[in-house]
């Protein structure tokens, strides 16, 4: 799979950890899709995901600490490595599906 690094300019405040102006900026937006994308290694402490589709994105070692993803499309996502101390998850991705991508780089499936 080959991951995206779209020109949008909401994708770009992500990847320079501009997480607050992200925020603001797409403060009435009730989806973005960021499905397929890039986000190894960053801080992204505070990023509102309401609605965000990762579907298929990679968080490897990404400080996602706090993060309510509750409201986000993550199936197919990697999170190995990261930090999600304090992160709430889909009611559809299972526990283990979690520990098994932090762990071992598998990416998350829903149910």
């Amino acid at each position: 799979m080959t991951l995206r690094f779209p020109e949008d300019p909401l994708y770009q405040l992500l990847r320079d950890e501009k997480v607050e102006e992200f925020n603001q900026r797409r403060a009435g937006q009730t989806s973005v899709d960021f499905h397929d994308c890039d986000f190894r290694g960053l801080d992204l402490k505070g990023l509102n995901a309401e609605g965000i589709d990762f579907s298929g994105s990679y968080f490897r070692a990404a400080d996602l600490r706090g993060i309510d993803f509750s409201n986000s499309k993550l199936h197919g996502v990697s999170i190995a490595a990261a930090q999600i101390s304090g992160c709430l998850f889909p009611v559809n991705i299972d526990a283990t599906e979690i520990f098994m991508s932090v762990e071992k780089g598998m990416r998350m499936r829903a149910r």
